[in-house]
């Protein structure tokens, strides 16, 4: 079976891309990250902070927008990219590459009570600015979600004109990812569980039983399966990949056949992906885990990248 393509943003060191044990960097010497698909075969990176760019099937990439503002992340629906950024705006990209705020964002109900998430390392008080850490899409188009962090989940379903608040902002939530295929099916990972939505991001239930610690770091879905990360906070020295059906309430299990028990540090947000019956988990030591049979084997392509900061599958 031909090894799928994973490209790997890294926070420092640009973007690889992996084929099987070969990796080649495509971009040097910037920090890259927000990966998502293009809707046209492609592949979305936001380059530098500033600049959100397209890597066509091909492996040639090309500017779409530049912007003043951090960009942090972002999702095409339709024609047009939404874009979030680090201090929790929210943009649209049009298809001539026109940039406009989505002012709707700014003025939702307790947006006053947000707050940037903090820890304190070595004496010191650091953490991630105030911002939208992830933006997805229902596959109908439908619904927008943003999650901000620390402001809960966003939920807009006029194309991002409007936005309402859905869950408690102490869940803490990391990544807001939409089923592929299911438009009311939408799972998020927080620092208080694994949380799960059957209707469309407007309600949320929180799952934690089989976790060996409540810090969901990431998220995905693999056919009807939910797949997620865990650790005992954001500076663990291991973590784990957890899984269950979509359709069922069950203890969430350990990913196994060949995924260690424990990688080394968290998979963090956007570094797990899928894409049919391809999956890719990254950790935060740069381990790149492949299985290309969902899950049923695994083995590690190559290790000691750059610390991730999201990966995809093309």
């Amino acid at each position: 079976m031909t090894s799928p393509t994973v490209l790997v943003a890294t926070w420092r060191d640009g973007l690889f891309a992996v084929t099987g044990e070969t990796r080649n960097q495509e971009i040097a010497n910037q920090p890259v990250r927000g990966l998502a698909r293009d809707g046209h075969g492609g592949a979305l990176a936001i380059v530098g902070g500033h600049t959100l760019r397209r890597r066509a099937a091909n492996g040639e990439w090309t500017t779409v927008a530049a912007s003043q503002l951090e960009l942090a992340c972002c999702t095409a629906v339709g024609n047009v990219i939404c874009v979030g950024t680090d201090d929790a705006r929210m943009l649209r990209v049009s298809e001539s590459g026109k940039v406009d705020p989505l002012d709707g964002f700014d003025s939702v109900a307790g947006r006053d009570t947000w707050y940037a998430g903090s820890a304190l390392i070595n004496g010191q008080l650091v953490g991630p600015p105030l911002g939208v850490r992830s933006i997805t899409a229902t596959p109908d188009g439908a619904v927008l979600l943003a999650n901000v962090h620390v402001g809960g989940i966003l939920r807009s379903s006029d194309g991002g004109m409007t936005w309402q608040p859905t869950i408690d902002i102490d869940s803490d939530v990391h990544e807001v990812c939409a089923h592929p295929t299911h438009p009311r099916i939408v799972v998020a990972a927080a620092a208080m569980g694994l949380c799960i939505s059957h209707d469309a991001g407007a309600t949320w239930t929180i799952e934690r039983e089989g976790l060996h610690a409540s810090y969901c770091s990431a998220v995905a879905f693999s056919g009807d399966d939910i797949l997620v990360a865990a650790a005992a906070d954001h500076f663990a020295a291991q973590g784990a990949i957890y899984r269950r059906p979509i359709d069922e309430h069950g203890v969430l299990v350990p990913v196994g056949d060949g995924l260690p028990r424990w990688i080394d540090g968290i998979a963090d947000t956007g570094c797990i992906a899928t894409d049919g019956s391809a999956i890719v988990v990254a950790d935060r030591a740069g381990n790149l885990y492949l299985s290309a049979d969902s899950g049923q084997t695994w083995s590690c392509s190559v290790s000691g990248l750059p610390t991730p900061s999201s990966v995809l599958i093309c």
